[in-house]
């Protein structure tokens, strides 16, 4: 029986996800989580065939949870599962661990390919990051300034987008407030923008 674990915080994706993996795998043992906190909960008591990764969910260091799960549970295969754009998150996903990247927008098929492949100790790729991946060897060439910033810079970059103060990312990160100002104005300087409507907008331009 394979076991697998969902973290998003949305319950109608649960849902439909776990519809589908009862339809795939019979039987099979599904667990959600709705944050990071949750899924720590139930990686820490459970073990699971797969887990499926949303990398967008309040109150949750996604980076900091794959850091984990690489250190702790070197054998967890995670799947993202997202809508953010593969252009400029998989990479970074993929260096942080996980088996996979995938868009909550792909067809059925591709998401059966997708789970079976990582079940059977492979990885995931569309067709176009293979594509990416084999153009560059990873180097981007589309001028991108956000592949500029380090992990870290780019998931503060990431809260600041979905609204986050400079506090509430401190306590998300378990970080210093001076800390994450310091990484704020040394993101600012790389992507030069001068305030957050600035770096919204620029993240517009790529789809961030």
């Amino acid at each position: 029986m394979k076991t697998f674990l969902l973290i998003d915080d949305h319950v109608v994706v649960r849902s439909g996800i776990r519809t589908l993996l009862y339809e795939i795998y019979k039987p099979s043992d599904i667990h959600e989580a709705h944050d990071g906190e949750s899924a720590v909960e139930k990686v820490k008591h459970n073990t699971y065939d797969l887990i499926m990764l949303d990398i967008q969910m309040p109150k949750t260091d996604t980076f900091g949870l794959m850091e984990l799960f690489k250190v702790k549970y070197p054998d967890l295969k995670v799947l993202i599962f997202t809508m953010s754009p593969e252009n400029i998150y998989a990479k970074r996903y993929l260096k942080a661990g996980a088996k996979g990247f995938l868009s909550k927008d792909a067809p059925l098929e591709e998401i059966k390919k997708a789970i079976n492949l990582i079940l059977n100790n492979k990885k995931y790729l569309s067709e176009t990051l293979m594509e990416q991946l084999a153009e560059g060897n990873g180097k981007d060439g589309d001028g991108n300034l956000f592949n500029t910033l380090s992990a870290r810079e780019f998931e503060i970059v990431s809260l600041l987008l979905t609204g986050q103060t400079i506090s509430q990312i401190g306590n998300t990160l378990h970080l210093q407030v001076s800390t994450i100002g310091t990484h704020k104005a040394r993101i600012f300087e790389k992507l030069n923008v001068n305030n957050l409507l600035e770096l919204k907008e620029l993240a517009t331009t790529y789809n961030l």
